[in-house]
């Protein structure tokens, strides 16, 4: 089928732009997996590991663990959100054992 005139099909260069999604390789509950996020989230996750003196792969495996996000990624994004914007709360931050369930 032809495009109608004075529109193209937009073509992505893949070996010119590289992706912005940097891959970790990470234990979630006791079995290694690669999650590729944007460098900015994996700074939140090492960050909200620190604040709750937790390790990456303890967080991770919580998350996975209380998931009900289709993906992992997608799961670790909602979980970074959720805790920013409880912390923003005046009540502050909320401990793992007290946030909410995940929802995506």
């Amino acid at each position: 089928m032809a495009m109608p005139e004075g529109l193209s099909r937009r073509r992505r260069n893949h070996e010119s732009s590289p992706s912005s999604l940097v891959i970790h390789n990470i234990v979630v509950g006791g079995h290694r997996t690669s999650v590729r996020l944007e460098p900015v989230m994996w700074d939140a996750l090492n960050d909200i590991g620190r604040r709750l003196r937790v390790t990456t792969h303890d967080l991770v495996t919580d998350i996975d663990r209380l998931r009900t996000a289709s993906s992992l990624t997608a799961a670790i994004r909602v979980y970074i959100v959720d805790f920013y914007r409880a912390a923003s709360l005046p009540a502050g931050p909320v401990r793992i054992a007290e946030r909410p369930v995940l929802r995506v």
